[in-house]
């Protein structure tokens, strides 16, 4: 049985999810909390690195993490173009509290790199990891980004990356690259029913059915 353990990497998080054996490391934070994210892993056999989606405070690490863990790392097509570059997907947001979480991204965007990497793994919508030893599948999320992914993990919890984020409630991402495909996928969320959803940014959450 897998359990999820939250990684607090300043205002995003990552996860470990972990069985008896091994781990999954999902996103890699920002390079200042490198060493608390690999601190974590220590002692955990990390399979791969899953990367919900390209920008850069998931995936500052990700380089780091797997040359120290040996890892490879898995990723959505759709978002390699962010690994060069955050800005070709722009982004917009919805209400106040959005729109200063974009001049926040804006500014990110423009100051912070992204060490190069490649994936190793191409991830798609219903791709199981089992090969990995996890009972864990992958949900294609667009909106936030083109290839933003969410993980199902065992029968009762998601990860859904920034697709939605928890500040004060639950909600779908106030920063988005396309509303509609945004929204569809909060629906694809909510067909799903998890009971638990990890966000990329807030606390775990247990939803109400």
């Amino acid at each position: 049985m897998e359990t999820i353990q939250q990684i607090r990497c300043g205002s995003a998080n990552c996860f470990l999810i972990r069985n008896d054996t091994a781990g999954i490391l999902v996103d890699t934070g920002r390079e200042r909390y490198r060493d608390a994210v690999l601190n974590a892993c220590i002692g955990t056999p990390i399979r791969l690195i899953v990367l919900t989606h390209g920008h850069v405070d998931h995936v500052q690490n990700a380089a780091f993490l797997s040359k120290e863990l040996h890892t490879p790392i898995a990723m959505h097509r759709d978002d390699i173009p962010l690994l060069e570059d955050n800005w070709q997907q722009p982004l917009s947001s919805s209400g106040f509290l959005g729109g200063l979480m974009l001049s926040a991204t804006k500014r990110s965007f423009r100051c912070d790199n992204i060490p190069p990497f490649s994936p190793n793994v191409l991830l798609d919508h219903g791709d199981s990891l089992s090969f990995y030893g996890f009972d864990v599948r992958v949900v294609a999320l667009p909106g936030h980004t083109r290839g933003s992914i969410g993980l199902t993990v065992g029968e009762t919890s998601m990860i859904v990356g920034d697709a939605m984020m928890n500040l004060f409630r639950p909600r779908p991402s106030l920063l988005y690259h396309n509303r509609v495909m945004l929204l569809r996928s909060i629906r694809k969320i909510n067909a799903l029913a998890p009971q638990t959803i990890y966000f990329g940014h807030g606390r775990p959450a247990q939803m109400k059915k």
